[in-house]
């Protein structure tokens, strides 16, 4: 029974997102901007991106904001895991304009980025990469998640899964403003 398990977890992407997700609403996983940690990240995060509707802007014209950037793709368990978390923080701070989300689909095929979010009646953004974006920014690690403060610089380069929607985490966030 435990094999069944283990193959069931390790080859049905739903079972391993929905397994990872239960990890993340019991706090096993949190995410936590570090101010020590500054020193070993990059300057600054300048790259292209394009909204749904096909218009593309540069980071660098978002300064004066808080920037949160989550690098994901549908087809990835630990994505899938942390996407609840990510949009019930987008929820909550989506109105404020003080923060712009940018989650980033890294899949080939856009369509199947915008059937998940469908399915899921998740309510983020979606945008894709318009051109390179800096390695130190995103690696190709999924997910990654990049936060930029008000002043463009990077504040938190996180690769790998997180809860975000933690009231430590939002007070971090507001804390930046």
């Amino acid at each position: 029974m435990l094999i069944g398990f283990l193959v069931i977890i390790v080859f049905v992407p739903d079972a391993k997102s929905f397994l990872l997700q239960q990890l993340v609403s019991v706090g096993l996983f949190k995410a936590e901007i570090k101010k020590n940690e500054a020193n070993n990240l990059p300057e600054t995060a300048s790259f292209s991106f394009t909204n749904s509707a096909g218009i593309t802007t540069a980071t660098a014209g978002l300064k004066g904001k808080v920037v949160f950037i989550n690098f994901w793709a549908s087809w990835c368990p630990p994505c899938r895991a942390e996407m609840p978390s990510l949009n019930e923080l987008y929820k909550k701070l989506q109105n404020d304009d003080r923060f712009v989300f940018l989650f980033i689909s890294e899949d080939e095929d856009k369509s199947n980025a915008i059937k998940y979010l469908e399915k899921n009646h998740f309510a983020i953004p979606l945008y894709t990469r318009s051109g390179a974006i800096p390695n130190e920014i995103f690696s190709g690690t999924l997910p990654t998640t990049v936060i930029i403060n008000k002043d463009g610089k990077v504040v938190l380069k996180h690769e790998g899964l997180a809860g975000y929607n933690t009231e430590s985490f939002i007070r971090q966030l507001k804390d930046l403003l």
